[in-house]
């Protein structure tokens, strides 16, 4: 196996703290002892704890990038343009959707964000070794099925994205060399690991409010059963089933009757939300001179239609990235709910505003840019919209479980599952439980979410599905070789020869 010289862990220290929207992540600085003797108290565990889940904020700017990961796969998929000024705005965004990403313009802020993430989780598993006695065995299993599952959240990322990546789960010492794995070496890795975290059962179902933002047994089951279905393990469908079931079964979690209420901010942690990144804009004060501080997101303005005038139509103005295309609007019948809260018809309201590139009229109400939204914040506007970034909701426990049933991994009512998401949108007519009804109610369900184009991969339909449009926008067609993006030049540089690059 190759090594590398690991630099992107290092460039964040694990007691830079930039904490989310609940009380939990209100910390206070370290004291001037050193590490050693810092990190052995119950109370400064937490604090550790806390700075592992910060990574989670910085994709969307951060590291001089904005990767905000619903929309960096989702661009490689057939739902969203890229949109911006031009095909230069963002450009590496423009060569990731026509599958011509270059190793010197390519997404790199994510796999530094995603690095500093595992650093961070494999700091607390290192301070709970000097802490011993003074935490006591639940707390010490509570924190570390955490960081546990943050280190696998965080080398999905990498997974998914790069493939064949550098891993460690302890923290490299000089001169700072990691083996390069496989990507189903990976696989191994990180589905061992959340094995060992449902084994251990040491998360609750749901958390409290004032915990809301912390991994939790059932966000456990949601990261299993996506890595499981991405990798086709067929071994372990079974096992994927019975965590979707339970999660079903379970007097916490169930759809919410209006969809159209789930993306507001009065929707956040519902009883559909699994797990949501939290984002606030109260006191925020996160800045372009320190974006890793606590405040807000970036992605509505991102979003949102360029000059458009604040308030209008309950909106603010927008950069113009990541028009919705119109074909996805017209996938979706007049009576589908989701179509109008997935879809926001601007142009109808006021087609005024200036037409960036690739503009449909169409922009992704989920997360654009509302009236509001950062009102409390005390510092650069675009970075602290209150929008939380879902990840998993119980919708996806629904249609995973129908999917996996269909599949073969078990016993249960898979049209039921399916049609309790198909009816939600207001859709009368069932539909019955295939591979493709289960991909398509999919596709109209979490337009945005970032699960589509993982969707078209692991099912095989990509290499039929991503091909050339016809406004040109997109020349190339998807091939297995483009699966992986080409790891960073920087990355590659700093190897000194020995990190092997993917086939690009």
């Amino acid at each position: 196996m190759k090594k590398y010289t690991y630099l992107a862990g290092l460039l964040a220290s694990a007691l830079f703290l930039s904490g989310c929207s609940d009380s939990f992540l209100e910390v206070n600085s370290p004291t001037q002892e050193t590490i050693d003797t810092y990190f052995t108290t119950d109370e400064h565990i937490q604090e550790a704890v806390v700075a592992a889940y910060d990574p989670l904020h910085w994709p969307d700017w951060a590291m001089d990038e904005y990767n905000p990961v619903n929309i960096m796969s989702d661009i490689m998929a057939d739902d969203i343009w890229v949109g911006g000024a031009d095909r230069n705005d963002n450009k590496y965004w423009h060569l990731m959707m026509n599958y011509e990403a270059l190793p010197t313009n390519c997404m790199r802020g994510l796999w530094t964000d995603a690095y500093s993430g595992v650093k961070r989780c494999n700091d607390v598993m290192t301070y709970l070794t000097w802490a011993g006695e003074n935490v006591t065995a639940e707390n010490r299993a509570y924190y570390q099925a955490q960081v546990i599952t943050l280190r696998v959240f965080y080398y999905n990322w990498l997974w998914k994205f790069w493939g064949n990546i550098p891993y460690f789960d302890e923290n490299l010492t000089a001169p700072y060399l990691a083996e390069q794995l496989t990507a189903d070496q990976v696989y191994g890795k990180i589905i061992t690991d959340l094995e060992g975290v449902i084994t251990m059962d040491a998360l609750p179902m749901k958390e409290q409010s004032a915990n809301y933002g912390r991994v939790t047994k059932a966000m456990v089951y949601m990261l299993y059963a996506e890595i499981v279905m991405y990798q086709n393990d067929e071994t372990r469908y079974g096992k994927a089933l019975q965590y979707m079931q339970e999660i079903i079964n379970a007097p916490e979690y169930d759809l919410v009757d209006d969809y159209t209420t789930i993306f507001k901010e009065a929707g956040e942690w519902s009883k559909e939300s699994i797990f949501e990144v939290n984002y606030k804009d109260d006191n925020a004060v996160r800045a372009y001179t320190n974006p890793l501080m606590a405040g807000g997101t970036v992605l509505p303005r991102l979003l949102g239609p360029k000059d458009w005038p604040d308030g209008t139509d309950g909106h603010d103005n927008g950069w113009g990235f990541a028009p919705i295309r119109k074909e996805t609007y017209e996938r979706y019948s007049a009576n589908d709910a989701r179509r109008d809260a997935t879809c926001w018809n601007a142009a109808a309201i006021n087609n005024n505003y200036t037409h960036r590139y690739q503009n449909t009229g169409f922009f992704l109400e989920k997360y654009t840019a509302h009236t509001g939204d950062n009102k409390d914040q005390n510092a650069d506007a675009d970075l602290n919209y209150n929008n939380n970034l879902r990840i998993y909701r119980y919708a996806e426990t629904l249609l995973n479980a129908a999917e996996l049933i269909v599949r073969g991994a078990g016993s249960g009512d898979a049209k039921g599952y399916l049609n309790l998401v198909h009816k939600r949108a207001g859709l009368v007519t069932e539909i019955e439980p295939t591979i493709d009804n289960i991909i398509e109610e999919r596709r109209l369900e979490f337009v945005g979410e970032g699960k589509r184009y993982w969707d078209l991969i692991r099912t095989g339909k990509a290499a039929s599905v991503l091909v050339p449009d016809e406004y040109g926008y997109r020349t190339n067609t998807w091939s297995a070789n483009k699966k992986y993006l080409p790891i960073p030049q920087s990355e590659i540089d700093a190897a000194q020869g020995t990190l092997t690059q993917n086939n690009y």
